[in-house]
């Protein structure tokens, strides 16, 4: 499988202090990826560079085969939190990335219902974001992401403000959204579980300055469901992944 997002070298310093050094890993195409680390590896700040919103210090992050200088247009990114306007519907919410486009968003409306519905959101068309619970509204933020269909889609701990019981419903409602577009997903988690869950491969991170203890492929069938969680060989993926972010503490 042709990568999609090459990480080359990466290291990122900010004043004295090394954040991410000499990172190197891909996203092969149409794949699902979880970047897992303790907080302050530079999980974040790596996927900030990959959208071209923060320089690298050294190294290279290419996009299909383009160096990523700048800002990129073929991206959806999804944040911690949803980031919607009050004043708009949840529908012309999702569709104002295609407004911020240039583009017609009537084009995009039919889209953005089967999204919605796909996310359980059929019915809330009309609604305003505070008549929406936390995970509605961030299940309509990864409907905006999604809409055009960009090439790659960046999300930085989107269900970390959420309880635990709409954390996993959460993450079973992005499976199902990701499996219909197959976009090319690069997510940053605390969660262990959720990041075996959702992904083909989870990237281990160590403590600052941030470096690539291991890189974990997930080879469990889809769809998964919560008897996924009871299947011994995700069990053993689960267990590789939180001994090495324990052995990245000790190693550095």
């Amino acid at each position: 499988m042709s990568a999609s997002l090459i990480v080359e070298n990466l290291s990122k310093t900010f004043g004295s202090t090394l954040a991410i050094d000499q990172a190197s890993f891909s996203v092969p195409e149409n794949s699902f990826v979880s970047i897992v680390g303790p907080s302050g590896c530079g999980k974040s700040t790596l996927l900030r560079i990959a959208a071209g919103l923060v320089r690298a210090s050294s190294g290279r992050i290419n996009l299909r085969g383009q160096e990523v200088t700048g800002p990129i247009r073929d991206v959806g990114m999804v944040f911690q939190a949803p980031v919607l306007l009050p004043w708009r519907t949840t529908l012309d919410n999702i569709l104002f990335v295609a407004e911020m486009g240039g583009l017609r968003a009537a084009d995009y409306e039919g889209r953005a219902r089967e999204l919605m519905a796909l996310a359980g959101l059929s019915g809330f068309e009309e609604s305003r974001p505070f008549e929406l619970s936390g995970g509605m509204q961030q299940r309509a933020a990864i409907c905006r992401a999604m809409l055009l269909k960009p090439s790659l889609i960046l999300m930085d701990e989107p269900f970390g403000a959420l309880d635990v019981i709409t954390r996993e419903r959460m993450g079973f409602a992005l499976q199902t959204l990701w499996e219909e577009s197959r976009n090319t997903v690069l997510f940053v988690t605390h969660s262990i579980t959720e990041a075996v869950l959702l992904s083909d491969i989870v990237v281990v991170m160590s403590p600052r300055p941030g470096r690539i203890h291991d890189i974990v492929e997930i080879d469990l069938p889809r769809s998964r469901t919560t008897a996924t969680l009871r299947d011994p060989r995700f069990v053993a993926f689960a267990a590789r992944v939180r001994e090495g972010i324990e052995a990245g503490e000790t190693e550095y």
